[in-house]
């Protein structure tokens, strides 16, 4: 006897049989609704609001978020904003932060486990007391180990270098020796070599600024020789042209083109193991190159984009198991007068003076090329994975909130100029010739929105205080009574 057709089974049931069924039906689908709302777990990647019909409810929860978090801070890529949320989201579930005694962990030098605060050595079978590491160092994984656990969700973030370059010149002129004896940038990409001097003060910041946070070791610089009046010469600038197309118009892995720095390796060794010492190869070669690469592929879960950071928060919310609402907020420690997206990678739209500069930014600071080259195809590998119309509705939403979340806010629904902003808590540290943008709140929220409204303006060195104070509360000594006044 073959299978009952539709039709065939309705008439074998008869109605009275199917009544009987559908009642059943609705009414264990009725008790699984009743069930659902106390024991609703979160679905995995980011919850979109449905504005037609209710959220299904899972019948059974498919993951946990993720709690234990090592994100490495890397200098003028966004990393503020990302900074923010983390902040926002373990103040609001109770997470324990590694903090640094001030607000950066012995940077420039190599992060080091002694200069977290309240830190004590681990022995074997005790827990690891910290949730979240976040602030700016630069990465040394032997010693984030002895803070973090192994099993720990590792992230950070990249940005062009051309990008990267006008903010970290603009930020640290007065910083860097080789950008303060310059001119300005165009100046200095004409002739770096007129003006930086590896190892001098506050040079890190004007070569290959991604690559030294990540903690990555440097190839030894080319002299010129003896009697040579010409120092040695970088990479051509035009073999590194790019073109990107805009966000959210699909995949840009494939227009990027750096073939005279990278052939990105698509091996990756045993999470969060050695591969390989970088001594076997030679420091200057594509090989050195590719070792750093897939090294950091080990170590880290994720690499976000800055040009598209949207794009990012939704697959670092997916990631995490946490939903949208944990990643959407503010842009912080932007600079006045920049667009807020920190989108430059594509040339479109630039002058031929513009390009020249990107390229020779790039060209200049080539282990960063090679950097956010491999992992912007990493990023659109992953999205590929995750879909391009489900990111696309993700994204939407995303900005849609951000939007709704400013008006409801911040006066005037955007950032504003720091003159403006009296309140202390929320104006953000200006270094630098540019100023950096707040946030001021509206007036007359309610007790509960004033509170998330606070937590996502507040920049980070303040929040930083927060949670120090709320981690390590000031011990109050209370005077000695005495029966005659003490002698001075």
């Amino acid at each position: 006897m073959g299978p009952l057709s539709p039709a065939r089974t309705l008439r074998l049931w008869g109605p009275r049989s199917l009544g009987v069924a559908l009642g059943v039906f609705m009414t264990i689908g009725f008790a699984l609704q009743l069930l659902g709302g106390p024991f609703q777990r979160r679905l995995p990647g980011p919850q979109l609001r449905q504005r037609s019909a209710p959220s299904l409810r899972p019948a059974l929860p498919s993951c946990a978020p993720r709690q234990r978090l090592v994100f490495l801070k890397t200098h003028k890529s966004g990393s503020s904003s990302v900074l923010s949320l983390l902040h926002r989201y373990g103040d609001r579930h109770g997470l324990r932060f590694a903090l640094p005694a001030r607000y950066q962990f012995g940077y420039p030098r190599l992060f080091q486990a002694s200069r977290v605060k309240g830190y004590r050595p681990q022995t074997e079978g005790t827990q690891i007391p910290f949730h979240i590491l976040c602030h700016h160092m630069r990465f040394n994984l032997k010693e984030v180990l002895q803070v973090m656990p192994s099993d720990s969700f590792f992230f950070s973030i990249v940005r062009d270098p051309a990008a990267l370059a006008r903010s970290a010149f603009s930020y640290y002129k007065s910083t860097s020796s080789a950008f303060r004896k310059s001119p300005s940038l165009a100046a200095f990409l004409a002739n770096p070599r007129g003006f930086y001097r590896p190892g001098a003060r506050g040079d890190h910041y004007a070569r290959n600024l991604l690559w030294f946070d990540f903690g990555l070791p440097f190839p030894p610089e080319k002299r010129a020789k003896r009697g040579s009046l010409h120092p040695p010469r970088d990479p051509d600038p035009r073999q590194l042209q790019v073109q990107v197309l805009p966000s959210g118009a699909g995949p840009r892995a494939q227009t990027l083109n750096p073939n005279a720095l990278i052939h990105p390796v698509s091996t990756v060794a045993d999470h969060r193991s050695q591969i390989s010492s970088p001594a076997s190869f030679d420091l200057g070669s594509s090989s050195f190159i590719q070792w750093g690469l897939a090294w950091l592929d080990s170590v880290f879960d994720l690499v976000m984009v800055a040009e598209y950071f949207d794009e990012s928060l939704v697959l670092l919310a997916d990631a995490l198991c946490w939903g949208l609402d944990d990643v959407v907020g503010f842009m912080h420690n932007a600079q006045a007068g920049r667009k807020q997206g920190l989108s430059t990678v594509s040339n479109s739209g630039l002058t031929a003076e513009d390009r020249q500069l990107t390229a020779r930014a790039r060209a200049w600071n080539n282990l960063d090329w090679a950097l956010y080259v491999h992992f912007n195809r990493s990023l659109w590998a992953r999205i590929e994975k995750y879909g391009q119309r489900r990111l696309q509705t993700a994204v939407a939403e995303l900005r849609a909130r951000r939007e709704a979340l400013a008006k409801h806010c911040l006066a005037g629904g955007e950032a504003s100029d720091p003159k403006y902003i009296t309140d202390r808590r929320f104006r953000p540290f200006q270094f630098g010739s540019a100023k950096v943008l707040g946030y001021i709140l509206r007036s007359g929220l309610s007790p509960q929105d004033q509170e998330e409204c606070e937590r996502l303006a507040t920049p980070e060195l303040q929040y930083k205080d927060k949670l120090d104070a709320k981690q390590f509360p000031p011990t109050v000594s209370l005077p000695l009574k005495t029966s005659r006044p003490l002698s001075p």
